[in-house]
């Protein structure tokens, strides 16, 4: 159903923000948007990032704009995990079927390309112009200098937040009344670091893998980028007896390597001076609904939904709603109320069932995939799925390799973890892991489920 042209506010000129200009200019919108920062374009990226892993809902978004090519020129497939263990040659665990695979992309590097593509759309961007303030029923925006000084006053049709965990849009929503709003801190921090290319280009590690150095309460991580770089990150608790804290000093930095990570402290270019320059940066769950104010304003993305980065969904969960508002902008027309209502009654379920997949799977990446029952747990699982792939799906791939609903995958991976676990009962379970009887236990559990 075609829409009405209307003229259309975006706060926040991030991944979310620069992608939902380019479906509302492709229905027709004026499009105008709105960022306190200066344009990332003309500026050096901050070493705050964690490199994104695209997957599909990401691909299927891009897709249906017609932008897939263009992002995958500046991405690398990985098909599988390295795990990089102590005292112990590297091992590989592949991620799904032949031919599945995330995508490693610069945060940086994708966040430019989508501004340059939503400008070609004839999206405006206004760069150094913060929002102070916005009027809920009216949809006015008002920017200024300063929150004290002298503001500029925009009238709109309609608003949408896409400014991110800490939004200035939702700020002005959770003063309504019934608004339900939380937030939660995991004690563990990250800091970005550096493996350079080789002096010909070449990259240092596996090109094609997802590097996971797994410590218990600590772990470090590496994704390639297109330049023969890995954009490394440590994760490690802001306190305690190895934390940030703790590492006060250069010396102490490189104590902290050399006996925990002494394979790679070599390759990591100024290890001292990266771990100490760039940011120590925090990680939130943050919840909240109603995601609309009547048919004028809507939060998208992280502003309704922030999630801990540990199933490289935050990005492709935000592309997803605007894939599914898309899809109800055709279904409804100039029917906001209706579009608005759909949208956040169907997306909140699926977004608390990532936020809760994203916090189990920093359990499990940090401290059990070095655990050997464990690793015997996901041997006849996959040994299970090979022989029955209509009958497992192993979660990993319902969320990374699949576009049926977050809520889904949670609810089925729950019922696959509570079969399991009557598994791992089996006397002598390590010796017979692959056998009949093994295969026709699961079998008889999944017809009781």
């Amino acid at each position: 159903m075609a829409q009405t042209p209307k003229n259309i506010a975006i706060i926040g000129s991030g991944l979310v923000g620069s992608l939902l200009a380019i479906y509302l200019r492709k229905k027709g919108h004026t499009v105008t948007v709105f960022d306190r920062r200066p344009d990332i374009r003309t500026i050096k990226f901050s070493g705050r990032s964690i490199n994104l892993a695209m997957s599909n809902r990401g691909w299927r978004s891009l897709q249906k704009v017609g932008l897939e090519a263009k992002i995958k020129e500046i991405a690398i497939p990985l098909d599988k995990r390295a795990m990089h263990v102590n005292d112990k040659p590297v091992y590989f665990q592949k991620y799904g079927k032949e031919g599945e695979a995330i995508w490693s992309i610069s945060r940086g590097i994708l966040n430019k390309r989508m501004i340059d593509l939503a400008e070609e759309e004839g999206t405006e961007f206004r760069f150094n112009e913060k929002v102070w303030d916005i009027d809920l029923p009216t949809a006015r925006l008002y920017t200024g200098e300063t929150e004290k000084g002298e503001w500029k006053e925009y009238q709109y049709d309609l608003v949408f937040g896409c400014d991110g965990a800490f939004s200035r849009v939702r700020h002005k929503m959770q003063r309504q009344s019934r608004f339900d709003y939380s937030q939660d801190f995991i004690d563990v921090g990250y800091k970005e670091l550096t493996i350079p290319a080789n002096e010909d280009g070449t990259h240092k590690l596996d090109k094609n893998s997802f590097h996971i150095w797994p410590r218990g309460q600590f772990m470090l991580i590496a994704m390639p980028n297109v330049d023969g770089s890995f954009t490394c990150t440590l994760f490690l608790p802001f306190e305690g007896k190895v934390s940030f804290e703790s590492i006060a000093t250069e010396d102490d930095a490189r104590a902290f390597f050399k006996e925990y990570f002494p394979n790679v402290r070599k390759d990591i270019e100024d290890l001292t001076k990266d771990f100490f320059n760039n940011p120590t940066s925090a990680m939130v769950t943050m919840k909240c609904y109603p995601w609309t104010y009547w048919n004028k304003v809507a939060l998208i993305g992280d502003s309704a939904h922030a999630i801990v980065p540990f199933y490289g969904q935050g990005m492709n969960a935000g592309f997803e709603d605007i894939y599914m508002l898309d899809k109800l902008m055709d279904a409804h027309g100039d029917d906001w109320d209706t579009i608005f209502s759909t949208f956040q009654k169907e997306r909140k379920p699926n977004a608390d069932a990532i936020a809760e997949l994203s916090y189990r799977n920093f359990v499990e990446m940090s401290s059990k995939t070095a655990d050997l029952r464990f690793l015997l747990q996901k041997k006849i699982e996959k040994h299970f799925a090979t022989k029955h792939p209509e009958k497992w799906v192993p979660v990993y791939s319902r969320v990374t390799f699949s576009e049926r609903p977050y809520a889904e995958a949670l609810a089925i991976g729950d019922q696959q973890e509570k079969i399991m676990k009557e598994v791992m009962r089996m006397p002598h379970i390590e010796e017979k892991w692959d056998s009949q009887e093994v295969e026709d236990r699961i079998l008889e559990l999944l017809t009781e489920e």
